[in-house]
């Protein structure tokens, strides 16, 4: 899950980057999608057993999509909650907060990783 974060840690200078075990794609409608392949030992057994999908597919909402379309590996959380800002306004409130749920929950399902900026 990447290095823990310490309480006297900005968390919005943290610089989020994409899993690269994962598939990043866009659909025609310009929402993003992300492919998780199932390919552990587990996931091969679950399979076999329960007939399941090889990969668990998963389509974001339009602000997800924005928020994935600026994960660059160069835009840290605070840049990101500005654009955020300047494409959807008040419809982004409260901002900050709902970001940064948005940031962990994609952190705590791997699709994520939080780098240190200067790390």
């Amino acid at each position: 899950m990447g290095k823990k974060i310490k309480k006297r840690d900005n968390f919005l200078d943290f610089i989020p980057k994409k899993n690269n075990g994962y598939q990043w794609g866009q659909k025609e409608n310009g929402l993003v999608q992300i492919i998780v392949p199932r390919d552990g030992v587990l996931d091969k057994i679950v399979r076999k057993l329960f007939k399941t999908p090889k990969q668990f597919i998963i389509d974001m909402d339009y602000m997800g999509s924005f928020i994935c379309k600026n994960i660059d590996g160069t835009n840290n959380i605070m840049r990101i909650g500005e654009l955020l800002r300047e494409e959807f306004g008040e419809e982004a409130e409260p901002l900050y907060e709902r970001l940064a749920t948005y940031i962990n929950t994609l952190r705590n399902n791997r699709i994520i990783i939080l780098e240190k900026a200067g790390d």
